[in-house]
């Protein structure tokens, strides 16, 4: 029975249809629940073929007892002016003092200015090599060579969520939400120059006076 099930015409096929087919063919070696309990016993109550491995995610441990040792970066979507046009809000925050550090409102999302931001930042904060870790989700801008090769010459950690993980990267979720909540928070905003101006109001501190708003 199992050298008919291994025949390669019979590789794509579900027990009933081997079964049936090779019933057409003139041959009944056993039931189909005989059948099953033999696959069963030999583990190929499964896809016969050779399947793809998916690689295992650690979830990340996120550890900061005092500021500029580890930030969460990520990028959201605010409302612009008419319907499908958005502008993107882009926030690094200690998850030691919940303080923006560095922020950015650009007409699109990309990895050159995801670079620029995250450089600045980490030139403004003094932060040494060694000292920092930054964990972000795994968007395109997050991902990017460019990103990954200013954080290996600047001697930053990176660390990334797990696919599919919203809770692997909690704060700068929650930071977005608390912000998207708030009573005077905008439906739309009317301009680039209208967001740029309302973002700074909810910082807090002096370490989020870093002005890259001008990028395009």
């Amino acid at each position: 029975m199992l050298e008919l099930v291994h025949e390669p015409r019979f590789c794509d096929l579900a027990v009933p249809q081997v079964y049936t087919q090779a019933l057409d063919e003139g041959t009944y070696l056993c039931s189909q629940r005989t059948m099953y309990r033999i696959l069963e016993s030999c583990g190929e109550v499964r896809e016969r073929r050779d399947q793809r491995q998916q690689p295992t995610y650690a979830k990340p441990e996120l550890l900061a007892t005092a500021p500029n040792q580890v930030w969460s970066w990520d990028i959201t979507k605010l409302k612009g002016p008419r319907k499908w046009n958005y502008f993107h809000l882009y926030v690094i925050l200690d998850i030691f003092s919940r303080n923006v550090v560095g922020w950015m409102i650009a007409h699109r999302e990309s990895a050159v200015l995801a670079q620029r931001l995250i450089a600045e930042t980490i030139a403004k904060e003094n932060v040494a090599p060694g000292q920092l870790t930054i964990h972000a989700d795994r968007g395109s801008s997050m991902k990017s060579k460019d990103v990954a090769f200013l954080l290996a010459d600047l001697g930053v950690t990176k660390t990334h969520s797990r696919p599919h993980v919203s809770n692997d990267n909690p704060y700068s979720e929650a930071q977005f939400k608390t912000l998207k909540y708030r009573p005077e928070f905008p439906d739309r905003f009317g301009s680039i120059e209208d967001a740029r101006s309302f973002a700074p109001g909810f910082s807090h501190g002096t370490a989020t006076s870093i002005d890259t708003a001008a990028s395009p």
